[in-house]
Order: C-alpha cells, then structure tokens, then sequence
C-alpha cells in the first residue's frame, strides 16, 4: 500500500521532521522509521541521535498517525501539542549514525476533544526506548491559539 510522506502528515516543515517514512499505519497503530544521519537535527557527529530526542520521534509518529487519521476523513492536518510523558525509559545513550530506527505507537485511548494517549517505541534489532505519550490535538487549534482565547487573556485564573 503505498502511503503520504512525512511532510505530508505533520505540521512540522524544513529540518524539524525528523522521520523519514511511513512504513504502516491502522487505526490504532502507526510505525515510520527513520535513518540517523550525520548532518540531521539533533545529531552528532561523534555520538549519534541523542537518546532524550526520542521523546521527540515518538511524538512526531503521533503526528503521523493524526495526519493519516486526518486525511482518511478528508481533513487537513492539524496541530497538536505534547502534554507530558510517563517512564521515558532507553537502554542507549544515543543512536548512531547510520542506524535505521523503527518508530511504533500504538494508541490507548482517544476522545472527540483530542486528548489521547500512546504507548510507543524506537527499536533497532531489538526495543531501545519506551514511553507512554499523552497528547492533545484540539479541532480547532488556531482558535486555541488565538491571543484573543479567554485562556489567554491578561489577569486570567483558573
């Protein structure tokens, strides 16, 4: 089956996407990969993609997942924001150069506001790092992001 690309699927633009490829998507699962390269955001020369970027690739294979979700349902991409993490745990320090890396996140739970969550990975032969993403993608996000959005307003409180 042949899929969007990357850039396609994410509101990032330029060197912030990070992943090179679709490589499978359903309705609750994405997979994508991506080659670390010397040269690439984040990497390296010496030591590789650092470990703690990883939270980043995870969470822009959400936004590959979001992206297809969206453009099945004949909508634009949105953007969506990541609200925290739970037991971001890797077994390297980095990845190295030249390392093609398998990013998978499998969704737990969504609602119709666009809170959800996913239990993701990065292997390479074998499992590298695993973390539990919650994230938040609104309908309207530019109404969110709006200056004039009560949230945003001066002497605001909750």
């Amino acid at each position: 089956m042949k899929y969007w690309s990357v850039a396609d699927l994410v509101p990032h633009t330029g060197p912030m996407v990070l992943l090179d490829e679709l490589l499978d998507f359903g309705t609750d699962h994405v997979a994508c990969a991506l080659t670390v390269r010397e040269g690439a955001m984040f990497v390296d020369a010496r030591t590789g993609f650092p470990a703690w970027a990883g939270i980043e690739l995870m969470a822009q294979a959400i936004a590959v997942w979001n992206g297809c979700t969206a453009r099945i349902q004949g909508e634009g991409v949105r953007p969506g924001f990541l609200l925290g993490t739970r037991s971001y745990r890797c077994t390297a320090v980095s990845f190295p150069i030249g390392a093609k890396l398998r990013v998978l996140a499998e969704r737990g739970f969504n609602d119709p506001e666009g809170m959800a969550a996913f239990n993701c990975s990065i292997e390479h032969g074998h499992t590298l790092a695993q973390a539990r993403l919650t994230v938040f993608s609104p309908p309207d996000a530019a109404a969110l992001l709006s200056p004039d959005h009560p949230l945003l307003e001066p002497g605001h409180s909750s």
